[in-house]
């Protein structure tokens, strides 16, 4: 991703989504050529020259000040994630090209491995990690979305299977606001890691099979995974209601668990349960001697 394409096009899109009666800016009548606020007008609400501002907005700026950076977020009334991605943006010299070598891979601590397995038969869990790759997944995530551990490896990924897997769409009640925001997670994502060779693949791949992927990601709506509800259309148990909560553990900020519940006494819980027993592992036969039986006594006589 180009460092100083994303300010630009970041800097536009939030100034043409910000209408001037929003912005409290007067009316000047006549007909507006650009949605949105004019360049002029967002430079004077953040108190910066025309100039200035202008620069910043093309990319070509140079140790940018938090005071400006500041003041350019709330003229463009950005809310924290947003502020926060500017600040990435903002702050960051231009980088320099160079050849792009593939990012070491993400490992998974085994004690966050064991945590999984020991919510495997009451709660879906995974753990996402960079450009929303599927990490690890318990086998009642595998057996709610899909089962990624049977997946190539490269295709272990959430957006990928939210717009390459037919089946998503029917997984999902709410597919269109899901995937939405499954864009704007991963726009996120690139922000943090602007030169991730791996992300840029994805994204090109995504962009030419899918033109809802094209149309959300150049709208650059960014949204951090924290908590929420998902409603699904299971084919075994059919529709759940599902809440869920994501927790970042110290030593990998990159690494994100997912875990999803259902209210006490629902429907849902009552479904949650019948796909935790359809998806349990079968127990191994329990041979005479493991029941505590005793073997039979040989007459010593024969």
């Amino acid at each position: 991703m180009d460092h100083n394409a994303e300010l630009r096009e970041f800097l536009r899109s939030r100034r043409a989504r910000l209408s001037p009666q929003q912005a409290g800016v007067p009316a000047t009548g006549g007909t507006r050529r650009v949605p949105g606020l004019r360049r002029e007008e967002l430079a004077r609400l953040a108190g910066v020259s025309v100039d200035y501002y202008t620069r910043l907005e093309q990319g070509r700026h140079v140790n940018v000040s938090e005071s400006v950076l500041d003041a350019v977020a709330r003229a463009l009334r950005l809310d924290g994630v947003e502020r926060a991605y500017l600040f990435e943006l903002g702050r960051s010299a231009p980088r320099p090209t160079r050849r792009r070598t593939p990012a070491r891979p993400q490992r998974v601590r085994p004690g966050l491995h064991r945590i999984l397995e020991a919510l495997a038969g009451v709660a879906p869990a995974l753990i996402l990690g960079r450009r929303t790759d599927v990490l690890a997944a318990n086998r009642l995530a595998r057996a709610l979305i899909t089962d990624f551990d049977a997946l190539p490896q490269r295709e272990r990924n959430l957006t990928r299977h939210m717009f390459l897997d037919e089946a998503a769409r029917d997984l999902y009640l709410d597919w269109d606001t899901v995937a939405a925001e499954t864009v704007a997670a991963l726009r996120l994502d690139a922000g943090r890691h602007p030169d991730d060779p791996q992300l840029a693949e994805l994204v090109g791949e995504l962009a030419v099979k899918s033109e809802e992927f094209r149309t959300w990601w150049a709208d650059r709506n960014l949204r951090e995974r924290t908590h929420g509800t998902r409603r699904y259309h299971h084919p075994v148990v059919g529709e759940l209601v599902l809440s869920y909560e994501s927790v970042v553990f110290p030593g990998d900020a990159d690494q994100t668990m997912c875990v999803h519940t259902t209210e006490p006494g629902s429907p849902s819980e009552t479904a949650l349960r019948l796909l935790a027993d359809w998806t349990a592992p079968q127990p191994p036969a329990v041979r005479p001697s493991a029941a505590g039986l005793r073997p039979p006594v040989r007459d010593s006589r024969t």
